[in-house]
């Protein structure tokens, strides 16, 4: 079937090891030595791990504990998300130069669509060398890149040449790069379904695209049109530079393990007061207030409310988390607690739907 949209021109960019390499960056003498973000302690969790330390298998969300005993030579180092919203910023400023449709991630990653760019280049290729270099001298950080006709193509070729590198996926050679792909590395494809999919004979692209799409619905819910789709080239979701926000929460470990409501009351107090500022930060407010518990074995609990009004005040947050809080009894001590706000007044523009397109035939499309 032939294309009746253009191809558009994708480009994932992520940072390497971001939080790491700007403490490397900051502070020559931890260059080329094993370091965690964050996990000090002996309840600490590791928010990021350097390339030095991923060779010993330290990795982001893995306990400080784990970490030292894989890792005896770690560093840690503390988090500083102003110094990485900083830097986030300069590197935003580069995708500017070339291109307005920019959709941020997080603040080590983002999408950017260069089909129409502003300084008329051909090649998306060339422009995602181009920024990673400037990356490099301006901020001083590496980055590696993902070239695409959609985001989630662009996304998983972001992978192969990390780090400091980049992979482009030209038009004709999606389907096979689809076919050929690992399941695990299907962007979407947890370790669950991923498991659930090797029990099903399907390990590869090529496995996947053998199954219907009743076969997928039937065996994956909502997500089997996803991967029908995806594993077909097709994956239609604009890059968009004006994310909605869906929710805005704060959260809380504690160094001991608390047993009694009367002691959360003040830790609860300090996470609304956090989740207030953020609202207020990002001139928001929202109905809907959960509150997190997570038990000394780890087991998760969330309990919820929402409010007939918006609201982003302390005190109404505060008092809606003590009513949570006393809805049920605890289940055992407590090591963290925290607050999120949804339902948030932000309004998505409406867009009309991409019509589905197929990559079957080959454009004269210069990648």
């Amino acid at each position: 079937m032939i294309n009746d949209l253009p191809i558009r021109k994708i480009i994932h960019v992520d940072m390497d090891a971001f939080y790491a390499s700007v403490a490397q960056m900051d502070n020559p003498d931890l260059k080329g030595k094993p370091i965690a973000v964050g996990g000090g302690g002996t309840r600490g969790v590791v928010s990021a791990a350097s390339y030095e330390a991923r060779k010993f298998g330290v990795k982001s969300a893995m306990s400080g504990r784990l970490a030292i005993k894989l890792c005896p030579e770690l560093i840690f180092v503390k988090t500083d998300f102003e110094r990485y919203t900083e830097i986030s910023k300069r590197i935003r400023n580069i995708f500017f130069d070339y291109t307005e449709l920019v959709e941020p991630l997080s603040l080590d990653e983002a999408y950017l669509d260069v089909t129409e760019n502003k300084l008329g280049f051909p090649s998306a290729s060339l422009i995602a060398e181009e920024i990673r270099q400037r990356i490099f001298r301006e901020v001083g950080l590496t980055a590696s890149a993902g070239i695409s006709i959609n985001k989630f193509i662009a996304k998983v070729a972001c992978d192969y040449n990390k780090p400091n590198g980049q992979h482009t996926v030209n038009p004709e050679d999606v389907l096979q790069f689809l076919a050929d792909l690992d399941i695990r590395k299907f962007y979407g494809v947890g370790k669950v379904t991923a498991e659930k999919m090797y029990l099903k004979g399907i390990f590869t692209g090529k496995d996947l695209k053998a199954k219907s799409l009743d076969y997928l619905e039937d065996h994956f819910g909502k997500s089997g049109s996803y991967y029908y789709h995806v594993v077909r080239g097709i994956h239609n979701s604009e890059v968009r530079p004006n994310r909605i926000r869906k929710s805005l929460a704060a959260e809380r470990t504690f160094n001991e393990n608390l047993s009694s409501e009367i002691f959360m009351l003040e830790k609860l107090e300090h996470i609304a007061e956090e989740v207030s500022k953020r609202l207020h930060k990002n001139n928001v407010s929202g109905k809907t207030i959960t509150l997190k518990i997570k038990y000394s074995d780890f087991t998760l609990q969330t309990r919820s409310k929402t409010l007939a009004y918006f609201v982003r005040d302390k005190a109404i947050i505060l008092e809606t988390a003590k009513d949570l809080l006393y809805q049920n009894t605890l289940n055992n001590s407590v090591r963290l607690l925290g607050i999120s706000m949804s339902n948030l007044n932000t309004k998505p523009q409406k867009t009309e739907p991409l019509k589905e397109n197929t990559v079957s035939v080959q454009l004269q499309f210069k990648f």
